[in-house]
């Protein structure tokens, strides 16, 4: 079955893991209109080029860009983890878990700002994990707030991960004044050159429409659908029985892996709030949940015991993520 073959660590997984992106996207590749719009980057970043924000692609080719970049990044991720042995030994079920996710939703399968930022997410994630065996991470730090910096030009409520660098040196490393400030003056160099590239532009009065989210947050507003939310009720069940695994292994593991836990929640818990930021933002947003979220579900599929169990909840979700791809 899936889950048991994708605990297996053999470059055959690539394969299939190819074939299931086809599967999750073909009804909307069939059904898409001609031609769409990809915003890639927020709409101040061009501001002082004058050009417009939205990208004309064919819709067919937005597709397949966005599934390409979705393995790529599952497969990312999947090194990730595998490189800082968080279940133990390699597999390919954090690959899997995350193309399975990055597809519950049709705003998931297209280009957003929030899709490229992901790839920005998981490095942040690698640099964060492997402070832990640094002597000295200052130079880290400063680069890991140039990347949230670059994050937020590409989808400004990615700032907030600002908060989970810091969090995450506070859970791996004792307190060192100059390593809490290098990710502060990484992130504010980047927005101090784009200061002085639009005050050569002569628009030096536009460069404050970045920061008006952060002055008035607001609530966002959703429209309810049905079909979103039962396609989700399988990853709730999911992250409820990874709770209990949770439970069940973590004080077998080593320091580093249960704090590694407490960095994704962390991630976790800003990449969902961070919509507060700009509540005009669609459902797209919460691509920033699917790595945590892939990673934890990975968690419980590779220690579950019960193989008719674990194996049906994964089919159940499959087959959710097919039909509603008719609906």
């Amino acid at each position: 079955m899936i889950i048991t073959q994708f605990r297996k660590f053999t470059p055959f997984n690539m394969v299939l893991l190819v074939v299931l992106g086809l599967l999750y996207c073909f009804w909307m590749f069939v059904r898409l209109p001609a031609e769409s719009g990809a915003q890639l980057v927020e709409p101040g970043m061009l501001l002082p080029f004058g050009q417009n924000v939205v990208f004309p692609l064919d819709s067919r080719l937005n597709l397949i860009i966005t599934l390409l970049l979705t393995i790529l990044q599952a497969l990312y991720l999947n090194r990730v983890m595998n490189k800082y042995n968080f279940f133990g030994k390699p597999g390919f079920l954090v690959a899997l878990m995350y193309l399975t996710l990055a597809s519950l939703a049709h705003s998931f399968l297209v280009l957003t700002p929030s899709l490229i930022c992901n790839f920005i997410f998981i490095r942040i994630l690698d640099k964060l994990i492997g402070i832990y065996h640094r002597e000295n991470a200052m130079s880290t730090m400063f680069d890991l707030g140039l990347l949230v910096a670059l994050g937020s030009l590409v989808y400004f409520p990615f700032a907030a991960m600002l908060l989970s660098v810091w969090i995450g040196l506070r859970l791996f490393r004792p307190f060192h004044w100059r390593e809490w400030a290098a990710p502060l003056l990484g992130f504010l160099s980047v927005y101090f050159l784009l200061w002085v590239f639009y005050l050569w532009n002569d628009q030096a009065d536009q460069f404050a429409a970045f920061w008006t989210p952060l002055i008035d947050p607001t609530l966002p507003a959703f429209n309810p659908n049905l079909q979103v939310y039962l396609v989700w009720v399988p990853v709730l069940l999911i992250m409820i029985l990874f709770l209990n695994v949770l439970r069940q292994n973590i004080f077998k593991r080593i320091v580093h892996i249960r704090k590694i836990v407490q960095l994704l929640l962390v991630m976790l818990l800003i990449s969902l709030a961070a919509i507060f930021l700009d509540p005009d933002k669609e459902t797209s947003h919460f691509l920033l949940a699917v790595p945590t979220l892939s990673i934890y579900a990975a968690y419980y599929f590779h220690y579950a015991a019960t193989k008719w169990f674990y194996e049906s909840v994964y089919v159940i979700l499959l087959l959710l993520i097919v039909i509603f791809q008719f609906i």
